[in-house]
């Protein structure tokens, strides 16, 4: 049980079940009605979808496992209580379960691919997988490089899903998809896949000063280590008030339409905790008050991705 509950840990069971959730309320949420609206949706694109949404798990499984092994020595300072490599997995099956799940995420998209007649994405999952690699051996430690990473690949969890639909649609069941419908489509998938690159871009500056401890001590040249903590807040403020100002240009775009719902949704549960947020985070100093903001971030997160049902009801 003790080794189970080591694996679940290692992996991150919380982050896959949260990249699953955001595929499926993306596919079911919004492509689903945006794209079939009323037309039958066929069973091999359900299966296809759900595989691919397995590659995705397995693909950042592996990324969150071979980031805790070179993390080892780093985790040592600033989370010995949740280490779990060399403790509860080895070295040696950290790295065989890295490799294994790598490569199942890598043929599987490979699979889709070939069921659906496009190869992009599984090149595509090949560069994430190496992009995991070496964020977790070089860009990690490097001066925002690898915050940037980290946002691109977690907008990639959307933007996979638009990927995957348009490019099955457009080949195989052209006549059933309109051209209003296809550009529906990308407007909504890049909404959600910015939403993404800008909230992670936050949360990843705000866990570096979390982390400064660790990572001072082993060599890293994170924001906060490099430029300090002051210029690492005035960053993230601007990231924060541009997404705030995004989320209330769409605010007034969907008002323009009476959807009172969503509007009322988006301004309490969007834009409220994250102008809270942006709150903290002006009166963060100390380690504990940047994870009470880092929970918040968390919060806003959440109920952004929640937010694609409303398309499901409303769009």
């Amino acid at each position: 049980m003790s080794a189970l509950l080591g694996f679940l840990k290692l992996v991150r069971w919380p982050n896959l079940l949260f990249i699953l959730l955001t595929q499926v309320l993306f596919f079911y949420g919004v492509v689903e009605p945006v794209l079939f609206n009323g037309i039958y949706m066929p069973r091999e694109f359900r299966i296809l979808f759900y595989l691919l949404c397995l590659a995705s798990i397995l693909i950042a499984a592996a990324g969150y496992i071979i980031n805790d092994y070179f993390d080892l020595n780093i985790d040592l300072v600033n989370k010995p209580s949740r280490m779990v490599v060399d403790k509860t997995v080895s070295r040696r099956w950290a790295i065989f379960l890295h490799m294994f799940f790598s490569m199942a995420g890598i043929l599987i998209s490979f699979y889709i691919g070939l069921q659906s007649n496009n190869w992009f994405i599984g090149f595509a999952n090949i560069v994430c997988v190496v992009v995991l690699w070496f964020y977790s051996t070089t860009f990690k430690k490097k001066l925002l490089s690898g915050n940037i990473l980290i946002s691109m690949l977690t907008a990639w969890t959307v933007l996979v899903v638009y990927f995957f639909a348009h490019n099955y649609m457009g080949g195989l069941f052209r006549e059933q998809t309109t051209e209003a419908a296809s550009h529906k489509l990308l407007r909504l998938a890049l909404l959600y896949t910015s939403f993404a690159f800008i909230i992670t871009l936050i949360r990843e500056v705000v866990k570096d000063v979390e982390d400064m401890e660790g990572d001072r001590k082993y060599g890293c040249r994170t924001m906060p280590i490099v430029w300090g903590v002051e210029f690492s807040k005035v960053f993230v403020s601007i990231w924060m008030i541009i997404l705030l100002a995004l989320l209330l240009i769409v605010l007034f775009y969907i008002l323009q339409f009476s959807m009172w719902v969503p509007a009322a949704y988006n301004f309490l549960l969007i834009i409220v905790p994250a102008a809270y947020a942006l709150f903290l985070l002006m009166k963060s100093k100390t380690p504990l008050e940047f994870g009470k903001l880092s929970t918040w971030i968390k919060v806003v997160i959440f109920t952004g991705i929640l937010s694609m049902i409303l398309f499901k009801f409303f769009g």
